[in-house]
């Protein structure tokens, strides 16, 4: 007797949008052969590959010093007291960030320490928030496809390897958990150097309070240490995620209503509604990008701030 074997049939709309979905916010690859972008034997356990956020980074990284770092050492070899064109926006971003944020949080004996930290954060989440809103990889999909005749299921063509995966480095938790690393150790080396090593850690809890107290309040102020960068990881990426989540499951619902209805005319009825809604949330995200960027800069600073200028 030959045992019965299940044919899987073609997957209908539905079954599709949730992968599709989730394949332009992650940072995954479902390809049977090309995994990552660079594939790299681990080194002590660690994954060096090259996948798509790694090079998101890379290139983010590339962008912040052609357009901050280089311009910026330029201006300052010129000897040049009066900047100029884009070098003067700059100064500008400079100057709120180190007089509305630095200095009322960290003081004035502090900022110009912390101010390059707090800098750094700003244009690199800047950077890669925005970087997230460029359909790259959905653009090289697009010519493949249309204009080089390669079709998607080519799951071996060079482009289509690096289809899936999100574009948006700061959606991804393992980016945002780094940097709230770095956020977690200035917090710490900041109370140090104000306080020293020893006062430091004293300063997390109020003095002359009853022995009892401490038993509880030890154990919170401790556990408090790791909710903040958590917090800043958790924000940010949570953030950078749903926005793009929203995006794509409104545009989904033309295919969705005209698969359900077997009407290409319900699918258009939909779109009346959902490009008008996901073309708000677009320019909400733009928004986004740059709010979420000046609170992580800004909760940074307040928790510096805490280390330094204790208070119970």
């Amino acid at each position: 007797m030959i045992p019965s074997q299940t044919i899987e049939g073609p997957k209908t709309v539905m079954e599709k949008v949730g992968p599709n979905i989730i394949s332009h916010v992650s940072n995954t690859y479902n390809h049977p052969k090309y995994p990552e972008i660079i594939k790299l034997e681990p080194i002590m356990g660690i994954d060096f590959s090259v996948t798509k956020h790694v090079l998101i980074l890379w290139i983010v990284a590339i962008i912040v010093s052609v357009s901050i770092i280089i311009p910026i050492r330029k201006y300052l070899s010129s000897g040049s007291l009066v900047p100029s064109g884009w070098v003067n926006m700059i100064e500008a971003i400079v100057k709120l960030i180190r007089d509305s944020i630095a200095k009322p949080n960290v003081g004035e004996k502090w900022v110009m320490t912390w101010a390059p930290v707090l800098l750094t954060f700003f244009f690199f989440i800047l950077f890669a928030n925005g970087i997230g809103l460029v359909p790259i990889f959905d653009v090289l999909g697009l010519i493949n496809r249309f204009l080089l005749g390669v079709p998607y299921s080519d799951k071996y063509n060079t482009i289509n390897t690096i289809l899936n995966g999100g574009v948006t480095a700061t959606a991804n938790f393992n980016v945002t958990g780094a940097l709230a690393t770095i956020t977690f150790f200035s917090i710490m080396i900041a109370g140090i150097m104000a306080h020293g090593f020893v006062k430091h850690w004293k300063n997390l809890v109020p003095h002359g309070l009853a022995w009892p107290v401490y038993i509880i309040l030890i154990p919170i102020e401790v556990m408090g240490l790791f909710v903040k960068p958590f917090a800043l990881t958790m924000r940010l990426a949570a953030n950078m995620t749903g926005g793009h989540i929203a995006l794509l499951a409104l545009l989904s619902l033309m295919a969705i209503f005209g698969e359900l209805f077997s009407s290409a005319a319900a699918g258009i009825g939909v779109s009346l509604v959902a490009i008008p809604m996901a073309a708000a949330i677009a320019g909400l995200e733009v928004i986004v990008v740059l709010v979420q960027a000046y609170v992580f800069t800004l909760l940074t600073a307040v928790f510096i701030g805490m280390a330094i200028h204790v208070h119970h």
